[in-house]
């Protein structure tokens, strides 16, 4: 009898640790950039720097408000919650990828085999890297141009 609760209470950890394992999985598949998109514009993002999904369905995204304000804001693309947000005014202009351009470098990521991002960043020089799994679990990373339809180069782990 003593035996059967240890092996019931080692399944019942072994459930639990598999399911906060999914839970903070920081993947989202890459049919739900959408709602990342809407629930950004609704925040006011206009350019976008790097979008991190960053376990269940929060999601961390930085980029400009306009051309004055940057932020760095994690919400809950469940509820819509701002869970954290952090604000600075800034001089020189907001700079980072449109929403096109945003939706343009995952289709590129999608029709190089990508089917969850992990994230997505520009840096100055319009260099966009997409970072995700493939459909067999694998890591990829696709590298992409601000602007241009096409891929630069597939990275495969």
């Amino acid at each position: 009898m003593k035996r059967k609760m240890i092996v019931a209470g080692s399944l019942a950890m072994l459930m639990l640790g598999v399911a906060a394992a999914h839970a903070s999985d920081g993947s989202l598949s890459s049919e739900r950039l959408d709602a990342v998109l809407e629930k950004a514009a609704a925040f006011g993002f206009q350019h976008y720097q790097e979008i991190e999904a960053k376990g269940g369905d929060n999601v961390k995204i930085e980029g400009w408000l306009d051309d004055e304000w940057q932020a760095e804001v994690r919400l809950s693309l469940e509820t819509g919650q701002t869970l954290e947000e952090e604000r600075k005014r800034r001089e020189g202009g907001a700079w980072g990828m449109s929403e096109d351009d945003v939706r343009m470098a995952m289709v590129a990521a999608v029709a190089e085999g990508m089917v969850e991002f992990e994230e997505i960043e520009v840096d100055r020089d319009g260099s966009i890297e997409i970072e995700g799994r493939d459909a067999d679990g694998r890591e990829i990373e696709v590298k992409a141009r601000q602007g241009e339809s096409g891929v630069v180069e597939v990275k495969r782990d």
